[in-house]
């Protein structure tokens, strides 16, 4: 998976599956001070028809405590169907580590510099 660098942020379209619709690509920040999978501002998850799953307490980098909800989507991800957690939460885009598990992420930290995430398997072969 490709990306490409945006004001110094690594970005990355994910496309979402919807069962007999279209998939839907979003571009995402990669966020590695995130331990989660991914979050989505409430209108995207709105928009995509993710459903609900529940409530989670989280812990923000400022240290403070929010009460976000967990919806589940269904995602492209390393040729595969993946189910993973989106929390409902911030105005951007977020992939954080959860989602990285098992790939390796390649970064040239440049104006339109380069983003690659690519699975240890793909990149041990």
């Amino acid at each position: 998976m490709k990306g490409s660098i945006h004001q110094y942020q690594a970005c990355l379209t994910v496309f979402f599956l919807r069962d007999e619709n279209p998939a839907i690509g979003i571009e995402f920040v990669v966020d590695t001070g995130f331990e989660g999978a991914m979050t989505l501002p409430m209108e995207a998850i709105r928009a995509l028809g993710l459903p609900f799953i529940m409530e989670l307490d989280i812990n923000l980098a400022d240290d403070s405590s929010t009460r976000v909800a967990v919806h589940r989507g269904q995602i492209r991800w390393h040729d595969e169907d993946v189910a993973v957690a989106v929390l409902a939460t911030g105005k951007r885009p977020l992939l954080g580590t959860a989602l990285l598990k098992g790939s390796h992420l390649g970064i040239d930290f440049q104006p339109d510099g380069n983003v690659e995430i690519i699975s240890l398997e793909e990149r041990l072969s």
